[in-house]
């Protein structure tokens, strides 16, 4: 390919990429271009060179919704929202100790807070079943706004199955011991329950023929006590015996 015609082609690449990119990729690509020339590095080269600058400062970060947003920037952190003294203090001071001002360690902190007071049995309550779960479902949540954000983090992706495993437990003892407490719980910290599967084990051929192996095994057993008891009951009608009445389980009635 001559001289000539790379140029050509990067500057028809240029104006397409003009017409895709809006107008502020022109600027972007006449300054790419005079600092590619002045490298003097191929005209190919200097044009993806230019594409990915333009990429990188047009990419914007995504949101995703997340759990402190209804928390009011207005609101004081957890350690001082109970103190008698904020309501007289100033207004900078009040504005230094809110949310406005506090890290997402502190906003979290406040929100598991909330919580809590959700499904706690007395103001002093802080290990409960219910205060357990609710502490662990701030803290999956929060696992999972950090996932959609980095979402190749295989440590916090541990820990947040860690945590939904342990959550799963508490609400099976929650369901099976205290039902009503259970829908309560459900419903304040709005988790949807689904039941577990009826085996966790995933079938292999292996594993089915040893379930079909005990399950002959175990029909070949009742008809050998079938066949023995059958036995004894013929030779207790020939002697003139009572005949004993046993029940599935072999314990005489």
């Amino acid at each position: 390919m001559t001289r000539c015609r790379r140029r050509l082609i990067t500057v028809m690449l240029g104006q397409a990429l003009c017409r895709l990119l809006g107008p502020g990729a022109r600027a972007v690509i006449v300054s790419g271009s005079r600092v590619a020339g002045a490298a003097s590095k191929p005209p190919g080269a200097s044009l993806v060179q230019i594409v990915h600058n333009y990429a990188s400062l047009s990419r914007k970060a995504r949101e995703f919704p997340s759990q402190l947003d209804d928390l009011s920037p207005t609101m004081l952190k957890k350690d001082y929202k109970d103190l008698e003294l904020m309501n007289t203090t100033n207004d900078v001071v009040r504005r230094l100790l809110s949310l406005e001002m506090a890290t997402r360690k502190e906003k979290l902190k406040l929100k598991t807070s909330q919580l809590v007071e959700k499904v706690q049995r007395t103001p002093s309550d802080v290990g409960s079943t219910e205060v357990q779960i609710a502490n662990l479902t701030a803290k999956i949540r929060n696992y999972q706004e950090h996932l959609q954000i980095h979402r190749k983090d295989k440590t916090h992706k541990r820990y947040m199955l860690m945590a939904i495993d342990r959550r799963k437990k508490l609400l099976k003892y929650l369901r099976r011991t205290r039902y009503n407490v259970f829908e309560n719980v459900c419903t304040q910290l709005g988790i949807q329950y689904t039941f577990p599967p009826e085996y966790y084990r995933k079938v292999t051929k292996r594993w089915a023929a040893k379930k079909a192996f005990c399950i002959r095994v175990f029909q070949e057993v009742k008809k050998l006590r079938a066949a023995e008891q059958q036995k004894q009951k013929v030779a207790a009608l020939a002697k003139g015996q009572p005949v004993n009445k046993k029940a599935s389980d072999g314990t005489a009635v």
